[in-house]
């Protein structure tokens, strides 16, 4: 039986927005060329270090001297000597070049809310730094080696999680990050909140001075979308394996049929991430004596469809996560800064003004993903469902797994839980992307909402998190339930390993503890088999 397994490109880390754990082997260098997914958690949860290549050094000092050229001269250039949104028309005299830069990063510094997670900051540190490092956003080295330093010495600046609306770059979470960079606002060391300029002056680092376009160079991008995307997609790549395993307990502990998971009927449909998930699954259940047990004389013809077409929804997601990975790693290479330096063409250094830094790419996919995730959820908590109301004479399960239903509840509110984090999800999946609020008197007309999108998909991968646990924590109860009977070797395998967390139950006791630790080994790729 194949071993191959559907999405997952990415190793599992010990981290699921929890405090770092020891600290990664890693150095990513920038160096112009596309950060991975992986570099970029390395870098958020495990401190991987940081390093600005020599190469990308001298792009940018060549890029730095075409925009002091260019803001010294007669033309007003966007970003440079002119007011910025509906006062772009406001030309700035060149002795308040600095000024103007400053006030920008202050002015937009306007967010509310609780503050984003640490990793999330500092994914977009690093985000942010390579996509300067590129040399189109004419800002000098010392920009990017003021964000190395930050990370380096775990000063992650204290960003509001609300504020952007994701069009004219993520301005106001850009904004807080780069107050901490001049010195202003707060940054958490070791999840601990101090004033920036004492922690800058602890760590040897000096308050940055903005010079001209430096400003706008670090509030224009995409990077907390990026960065909130990152984190979101590697978590939902942990929660889909585990959700792997549930389907195949799932399909063994209600004694459901493995005759839907047939290649033939897989390859019919011709859907790829549908032909994985069926192989993925006869993998997983191969070896399995519980199918045995109930193959003849079964007067049942069909199961749920939570079970017997779990291949062709958890399919549906498997792609929904290689697209989205697909546009999150273009977004890794990508410069979206406004205005932007080309120093090689024909006529010369020239800067063009566009629209790099709009987050629709990101924001209608990050929308795709919650829709995904919340039908890998919805199958997740039907199969729960299905097992626990014991009316199934077939299968020798007791209503809700209770070893003397009526005086115990067994697992009966767990699925409450997993419906009533189902139901969040829903909500969630709305997407955030489809509706639009004018900003900056007009002139920005059309935005994104992508950190809309983007925060309801970090907390969307949780809530997922969540259900599959449930699900495992369930469906391990309903296969001690099986035996003499085994499953297969790999759904054996995961099973044993709840068990050495997460003892059977012979008697009514709280779930919240257990499900909380099946999250926890979903979070550190425990069931990653």
């Amino acid at each position: 039986m194949s071993k191959s397994r559907p999405i997952g490109i990415m190793r599992s880390t010990k981290s699921w927005n929890l405090p770092m754990s020891t600290p990664s082997s890693v150095t990513v260098v920038l160096d112009g060329s596309p950060l991975t997914i992986a570099e970029v958690v390395e870098v958020a949860r495990h401190a991987a270090s940081v390093e600005l290549s020599e190469a990308a050094r001298g792009r940018m000092t060549a890029s730095r001297y075409a925009v002091e050229d260019l803001a010294a001269g007669a033309n007003p250039i966007y970003g440079l000597n002119t007011g910025f949104g509906s006062l772009a028309q406001v030309r700035i005299d060149g002795e308040k070049l600095q000024e103007l830069q400053t006030n920008i990063v202050r002015s937009h510094a306007a967010g509310v809310g609780d503050p984003l997670p640490d990793d999330v900051v500092r994914g977009m540190m690093v985000v942010l730094a390579a996509s300067l490092a590129r040399g189109l956003s004419g800002v000098r080295p010392v920009v990017v080696e003021q964000l190395i330093g930050m990370l380096e010495h775990d000063l992650s600046p204290e960003i509001p999680s609300r504020g952007s609306v994701g069009a004219s770059g993520d301005l106001a979470p850009l904004a807080h990050l780069a107050s901490a960079l001049m010195g202003e606002g707060l940054v958490h060391r070791k999840g601990n909140p101090l004033p920036a300029l004492d922690a800058l002056e602890h760590a040897g680092l000096a308050p940055l001075r903005l010079e001209a376009k430096e400003g706008l160079a670090l509030l224009n991008g995409t990077h907390f979308m990026t960065s909130a995307g990152c984190m979101a997609l590697h978590d939902l790549d942990l929660v889909f394996r585990a959700a792997s395993i549930a389907t195949a307990m799932s399909i063994d502990g209600c004694r459901a049929s493995h005759g839907p998971l047939a290649d033939q009927i897989h390859q019919a449909r011709r859907q790829p991430g549908q032909i994985e998930v069926a192989a993925n699954l006869r993998r997983i259940l191969d070896g399995s004596t519980i199918v045995a047990a109930h193959a003849e004389n079964d007067p049942r013809v069909q199961d749920p469809y939570s079970l017997r077409a779990a291949p062709q929804v958890l399919g549906a997601v498997a792609d929904s996560l290689r697209m989205v990975r697909s546009t999150i790693e273009s977004e890794l290479g990508a410069v979206t800064d406004n205005p932007l330096v080309f120093i090689d063409g024909p006529d010369g250094p020239v800067i063009r003004s566009g629209g790099n830094f709009h987050g629709m790419p990101l924001a209608i996919q990050l929308d795709h993903l919650r829709i995904a995730t919340t039908h890998l959820a919805g199958i997740s908590e039907r199969r729960v469902y299905w097992v626990l109301s014991g009316h199934d004479e077939h299968n020798p399960v007791t209503p809700y797994l209770a070893s003397d239903p009526g005086l115990q509840s067994g697992l009966m509110i767990a699925q409450y839980t997993a419906a009533a984090c189902t139901s969040e999800l829903q909500t969630l999946a709305n997407p955030a992307s489809v509706a639009n609020i004018s900003t900056s008197a007009g002139i920005e007309d059309y935005n994104s909402m992508g950190a809309t999108g983007a925060l309801l998909t970090l907390h969307a991968a949780t809530l997922a998190r969540s259900v599959v646990a449930i699900e495992l924590l369930v469906m391990a109860q309903a296969i001690e339930h099986q035996r003499p009977h085994l499953s297969g070797a790999v759904v054996e395998e995961a099973h044993r390993k709840i068990r050495q967390r997460v003892p059977a139950l012979t008697a009514d006791r709280t779930p919240a503890p257990d499900i909380r630790t099946v999250e926890t080994m979903i979070g550190e790729g425990e069931l990653d088999l």
